[in-house]
């Protein structure tokens, strides 16, 4: 009797290329966003000064802007820790944006589950909420930094330019909108660094996402207690 015999299905080999791709982006996603973090929590310490009056939150503004001297001119250190974070803000998005159109070309075609709503829902708000807070960062620099739209002008002290921001109640309640989309931001971001730098298991999973509402949290409420202690009229 004859014997027929089959050769064995080649397997395609896995395309690494777009996988290793993934991984790196993923990965500048998680570097740039915990350099932001770092910094965002120590601007928030920095913010608290205002409790001291006007003399000490101008005294730490003065003190920010001259840091490392008389070693090297004043603001160099501060110009540093500004473009650091410029290429943190500019890599995060690259990452995000290139991640995303990334994952429209792999699922050309819609399918509807309840898990791929969710997630989209949460990448959605994610996506958008980077937006936002972009717009936002743009608007805060012209506004405490520059003076530039701040209702009190350009040639005022810094705790001058903060307490006319957040005594108009429009901007504060833009600025308190906009920091509750950063806490959001915050906490999906977080749990997802510690995803992409392998910090994460099923075992450490709901301990990892404590962590992220906790300094979520912080954040949020580190950022919101001085313009509403202005706005109420605690602050002045």
């Amino acid at each position: 009797m004859a014997t027929v015999t089959t050769q064995p299905a080649q397997r395609r080999a896995p395309k690494t290329g777009r996988f290793n791709n993934s991984v790196v982006k993923k990965t500048v996603m998680a570097v740039s966003g915990i350099i932001m973090i770092l910094y965002l929590l120590a601007h928030m310490v920095g913010n608290l000064h205002a409790f001291g009056g006007a003399e000490e939150f101008n005294g730490y503004s003065h003190w920010i802007r001259t840091i490392g001297e008389p070693a090297v001119p004043e603001q160099t250190l501060l110009w540093i820790i500004r473009l650091v974070l410029l290429a943190s803000v500019i890599a995060h998005f690259w990452a995000a944006i290139s991640l995303w159109r990334q994952a429209r070309r792999a699922r050309p075609v819609a399918y509807v589950t309840k898990k791929r709503v969710q997630q989209s829902f949460a990448s959605r708000t994610v996506r958008w909420g980077g937006v936002i807070l972009a717009l936002f960062i743009i608007w805060h620099i012209l506004d405490l930094t520059f003076g530039v739209v701040n209702p009190a002008g350009t040639g005022t002290t810094p705790y001058d330019r903060l307490v006319a921001s957040f005594s108009n109640i429009p901007i504060t309640l833009f600025y308190v909108a906009s920091i509750l989309i950063l806490g959001w931001h915050l906490r999906h971001g977080i749990f997802a660094a510690t995803q992409t730098l392998g910090q994460t298991n099923k075992k450490r999973e709901r301990a990892v996402n404590g962590i992220a509402y906790g300094i979520s949290g912080l954040i949020t409420v580190g950022f919101l207690i001085v313009p509403l202690s202005i706005a109420f009229g605690l602050i002045d």
